[in-house]
Parts: C-alpha cells; sequence; structure tokens
C-alpha cells in the first residue's frame, strides 16, 4: 500500500503555469522555500528545480537590477508621451486657426 502512494506522488505531474506561479510567490515571499513548497503541496525539491528553470538564481538582487531597468524605460516613456502631447495640442491651435474664416482673419 505505501508503495502504491509513493508511486502515485511521483506521477504527479503540474503544468508550466502552476510551476510558474509557484516561482513568483517563492520570489515574491519572505517565507521559507520549505514553508511555501507545503502551503502548495510540492516538494521542496521541485519547488527549487522550478526557480531554476523558470526564476532567476540571484532572487530579488536581479529583480531589482530589473526593476530600475523597468522604472527608467517608464520614465522615458512618459518624457516622451508628454513631448507627444505638446505637439498634439500645437497642431490642434494651428488647425483652429487656419480653419478660421476668412472674414474673421481681417476684423483682427
Amino acid at each position: 500500500m505505501n508503495q502504491e502512494k509513493k508511486s502515485k506522488r511521483e506521477k504527479r505531474v503540474y503544468d508550466e503555469a502552476f510551476r510558474r506561479e509557484a516561482v513568483a510567490l517563492l520570489q515574491s515571499s519572505d517565507e521559507p522555500l520549505a514553508q511555501i513548497a507545503t502551503e502548495l503541496g510540492v516538494s521542496q525539491w521541485n519547488l527549487r528545480d522550478w526557480r531554476k528553470q523558470y526564476g532567476d538564481s540571484s532572487g530579488s538582487r536581479k529583480l531589482g537590477k530589473t526593476s530600475a531597468a523597468v522604472q527608467s524605460e517608464l520614465a522615458r516613456l512618459r518624457r516622451e508621451i508628454q513631448n507627444l502631447k505638446t505637439q498634439r495640442d500645437i497642431l490642434k491651435k494651428a488647425l483652429g486657426i487656419l480653419a478660421e474664416p476668412p472674414g474673421n482673419a481681417s476684423r483682427a
């Protein structure tokens, strides 16, 4: 009977989405790997292997660099959006001036 349960446990297959979510939880949590594995109902070894496969090996240190790069890109894109809005507003004003009837332009 014990061998039957053990063989069923070995045959358990987790889909990729579950594994990626488990790794994301591990990386975002301050809890130890063993505790997260227990909560998810997987072995520590599976979770460790998934982290190697789907996560980064350096943990939050690499995530911090990635986050800084993302923040830098976000700031650059926000500046670009502001410049484009300014250009759009200028074009709207110019179009409004050009679209006025000639009679209004002679009064000014």
